[in-house]
């Protein structure tokens, strides 16, 4: 049986004012990092977590960690837990319109009987150094990161910077924006299939075996928060980003992408984003064979 085990865990709000909307997860078989939405509804349903991108990351950590075991089917079990999330919404929200309904992108490794497997949703992704010194990235959504940039750069140079607020949506224009792409998440009108209150978007999960070469290796399941360092900024790549976050930790790399995100590019000028500090989540996990 391959083992999975935990180096280091991190979750870091993005602003101390606003709720963290990361959760990360594991048990013996399996680890996982939920990055949620950023709400783009008038107002807040569910109680008690600070936000419905909270509460629908809380509600789906707590029934992973209890259900992905080596002989889960994930998307059997991800199909399961929707359909449980989408009643208790219902149940406190009632009709609402789909730009409101809370999702979440999603990033795991499984242990089973044959082998390690990736599985994914939205823009959460994995980084992977064998022990041979190959390396790699994964993520449900490829090119994800450079299309935000894309719309990000077009918000940033009607408004000259990200806004006083320290997030676009507070924008009327761009949240208008963004309340028309999310109302196609989860839809066969739309590109990205997410974990939320739509069961169909187990249908869609991306599901990737992981061989290790050289013996075992070593891998980072992270929220886009701590993947800009190689996507936004440049300060790694795969490789090197995994060997700085197993010589000095995780909390070293928080460190440095939020030096880049509040004192050297606060308006995101240089490197467009959505927002002055993501919420940041990860885990470092060792995987052998």
């Amino acid at each position: 049986m391959p083992q999975i085990s935990i180096i280091d865990t991190i979750s870091d709000p993005g602003k101390d004012t606003r709720p963290n909307e990361d959760r990360l997860g594991y048990n013996r078989h399996a680890a996982f990092v939920i990055d949620g939405a950023t709400g783009l509804g008038d107002r807040q349903f569910m109680d008690g977590f600070g936000s419905d991108a909270a509460w629908i990351a809380e509600f789906a950590a707590l029934r992973f960690a209890e259900r992905l075991d080596g002989g889960a089917d994930p998307k059997a079990v991800l199909r399961e837990v929707s359909e449980e999330a989408r009643d208790t919404f219902t149940t406190m929200a009632g009709d609402q319109p789909r730009y409101a309904w809370p999702l979440c992108s999603l990033t795991a490794l499984q242990a089973t009987s044959s082998g390690l497997r990736w599985f994914g949703l939205g823009d959460s992704c994995m980084y992977i150094l064998h022990d041979n010194g190959q390396s790699d990235f994964v993520i449900p959504i490829r090119g994800a990161y450079e299309w935000e940039q894309h719309r990000a750069a077009e918000h940033i140079a009607r408004l000259g910077g990200i806004g006083a607020a320290g997030v676009a949506n507070d924008d009327p224009q761009t949240l208008e924006d963004l309340r028309r792409g999310r109302a196609l998440q989860n839809t066969p009108s739309g590109s990205t299939w997410t974990f939320g209150v739509v069961p169909e978007a187990a249908d869609h999960l991306a599901l990737v075996d992981v061989p290790v070469y050289g013996g075992g290796a070593t891998a980072l399941l992270c929220s886009d928060g701590l993947a800009d360092l190689v996507a936004l900024y440049k300060l790694y790549d795969p490789a090197t980003l995994i060997q700085r976050a197993a010589t000095t930790g995780l909390k070293s790399l928080v460190s440095e992408l939020r030096h880049m995100e509040r004192e050297v590019d606060p308006d995101g000028l240089k490197y467009p984003r959505y927002k002055q500090s993501d919420d940041t989540t990860a885990i470092l996990l060792r995987l052998e064979a």
